[in-house]
Protein backbone atom coordinates (compact mmCIF):
# COMPACT_ATOMS: atom_id res chain seq x y z
CA UNK A 1 0.00 0.00 0.00
CA UNK A 2 1.33 3.41 -1.14
CA UNK A 3 0.44 7.22 1.08
CA UNK A 4 1.16 10.42 -0.49
CA UNK A 5 2.82 12.91 1.69
CA UNK A 6 2.62 16.25 1.45
CA UNK A 7 3.48 19.38 3.98
CA UNK A 8 3.14 23.36 3.66
CA UNK A 9 6.75 23.25 4.89
CA UNK A 10 8.11 22.28 1.67
CA UNK A 11 6.86 23.63 -1.69
CA UNK A 12 4.10 22.59 -3.48
CA UNK A 13 4.79 20.28 -6.11
CA UNK A 14 4.91 22.07 -9.92
CA UNK A 15 3.45 18.86 -12.16
CA UNK A 16 1.65 15.78 -11.66
CA UNK A 17 3.71 14.24 -8.99
CA UNK A 18 3.61 14.09 -4.79
CA UNK A 19 6.19 15.22 -2.53
CA UNK A 20 6.87 11.87 -1.62
CA UNK A 21 5.20 8.43 -1.18
CA UNK A 22 5.64 5.86 1.44
CA UNK A 23 5.39 2.28 0.55
CA UNK A 24 6.55 -0.76 1.93
CA UNK A 25 9.14 0.92 4.46
CA UNK A 26 10.84 2.92 2.20
CA UNK A 27 9.81 6.81 1.64
CA UNK A 28 10.39 8.44 -1.48
CA UNK A 29 11.07 11.80 -1.79
CA UNK A 30 10.74 13.95 -5.34
CA UNK A 31 13.58 15.76 -6.34
CA UNK A 32 13.47 19.17 -4.19
CA UNK A 33 14.42 22.62 -6.20
CA UNK A 34 15.56 25.55 -4.40
CA UNK A 35 11.89 27.32 -3.48
CA UNK A 36 11.22 28.56 -0.23
CA UNK A 37 8.20 27.18 0.75
CA UNK A 38 6.97 30.20 2.55
CA UNK A 39 7.47 32.86 -0.30
CA UNK A 40 6.78 30.36 -3.52
CA UNK A 41 10.56 32.08 -4.67
CA UNK A 42 13.61 30.26 -6.22
CA UNK A 43 16.33 31.00 -4.34
CA UNK A 44 19.31 32.06 -7.00
CA UNK A 45 21.36 33.91 -4.81
CA UNK A 46 24.46 31.57 -4.92
CA UNK A 47 25.05 27.70 -5.16
CA UNK A 48 25.58 27.22 -1.23
CA UNK A 49 22.00 28.78 -0.56
CA UNK A 50 20.33 27.06 -3.40
CA UNK A 51 21.66 24.08 -1.94
CA UNK A 52 20.90 24.65 1.76
CA UNK A 53 17.20 25.68 0.66
CA UNK A 54 16.53 22.38 -1.54
CA UNK A 55 18.38 20.05 1.72
CA UNK A 56 15.79 21.97 4.25
CA UNK A 57 12.96 21.13 1.76
CA UNK A 58 14.15 17.56 2.02
CA UNK A 59 14.40 17.77 5.78
CA UNK A 60 10.77 19.19 6.03
CA UNK A 61 9.27 16.11 3.97
CA UNK A 62 11.49 13.75 5.90
CA UNK A 63 9.96 15.43 9.20
CA UNK A 64 6.52 15.28 7.90
CA UNK A 65 7.22 11.35 8.23
CA UNK A 66 8.47 11.59 11.59
CA UNK A 67 12.12 10.69 9.79
CA UNK A 68 15.49 12.59 10.23
CA UNK A 69 18.36 12.63 7.45
CA UNK A 70 19.52 9.79 9.10
CA UNK A 71 16.89 7.89 8.38
CA UNK A 72 18.37 8.82 4.60
CA UNK A 73 19.92 5.72 2.96
CA UNK A 74 20.02 7.17 -0.99
CA UNK A 75 20.40 10.40 -2.09
CA UNK A 76 20.50 11.81 -5.91
CA UNK A 77 21.97 15.11 -6.62
CA UNK A 78 20.97 16.50 -10.40
CA UNK A 79 23.50 19.67 -11.24
CA UNK A 80 23.91 21.64 -13.73
CA UNK A 81 27.54 22.86 -13.56
CA UNK A 82 29.77 20.01 -12.15
CA UNK A 83 32.60 22.80 -11.44
CA UNK A 84 30.37 23.64 -7.74
CA UNK A 85 30.28 20.18 -6.76
CA UNK A 86 32.85 21.25 -4.14
CA UNK A 87 30.76 24.31 -2.80
CA UNK A 88 27.53 21.86 -3.08
CA UNK A 89 29.62 18.88 -1.41
CA UNK A 90 30.52 21.25 1.31
CA UNK A 91 26.81 21.95 2.39
CA UNK A 92 25.49 18.53 1.82
CA UNK A 93 28.37 17.53 4.17
CA UNK A 94 26.80 19.84 6.67
CA UNK A 95 23.50 18.17 6.65
CA UNK A 96 24.97 14.43 6.08
CA UNK A 97 27.65 14.31 8.21
CA UNK A 98 29.04 11.72 10.92
CA UNK A 99 30.43 7.69 9.72
CA UNK A 100 26.97 6.26 8.05
CA UNK A 101 26.18 8.88 5.08
CA UNK A 102 24.09 7.54 2.05
CA UNK A 103 25.23 5.99 -1.13
CA UNK A 104 24.78 8.90 -3.41
CA UNK A 105 25.56 10.04 -7.10
CA UNK A 106 25.93 13.29 -8.46
CA UNK A 107 25.28 14.05 -11.96
CA UNK A 108 25.77 16.99 -14.22
CA UNK A 109 22.18 17.60 -16.54
CA UNK A 110 22.03 19.95 -19.07
CA UNK A 111 19.29 21.74 -17.40
CA UNK A 112 16.77 21.00 -14.67
CA UNK A 113 13.06 22.45 -14.22
CA UNK A 114 12.49 25.98 -13.62
CA UNK A 115 16.42 26.65 -14.75
CA UNK A 116 17.51 25.80 -11.86
CA UNK A 117 21.11 24.91 -10.68
CA UNK A 118 20.35 21.91 -8.47
CA UNK A 119 17.80 19.52 -7.38
CA UNK A 120 18.20 16.76 -4.56
CA UNK A 121 15.82 13.07 -4.54
CA UNK A 122 16.37 10.83 -1.69
CA UNK A 123 15.03 7.48 -0.69
CA UNK A 124 14.66 6.77 3.19
CA UNK A 125 13.84 3.99 5.19
CA UNK A 126 10.76 4.21 7.16
CA UNK A 127 11.02 1.27 9.72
Amino acid sequence: MKKVIFTERAPAPIGPYSQAVEANGMLYVSGQIPIDPATGQLITSDIESETRCVLENVKAILEACNLTLDDVVKSSIFITDMNNFARINAIYAEYFSGDNPPARETVQVAALPRSVNIEISVIAVTQ
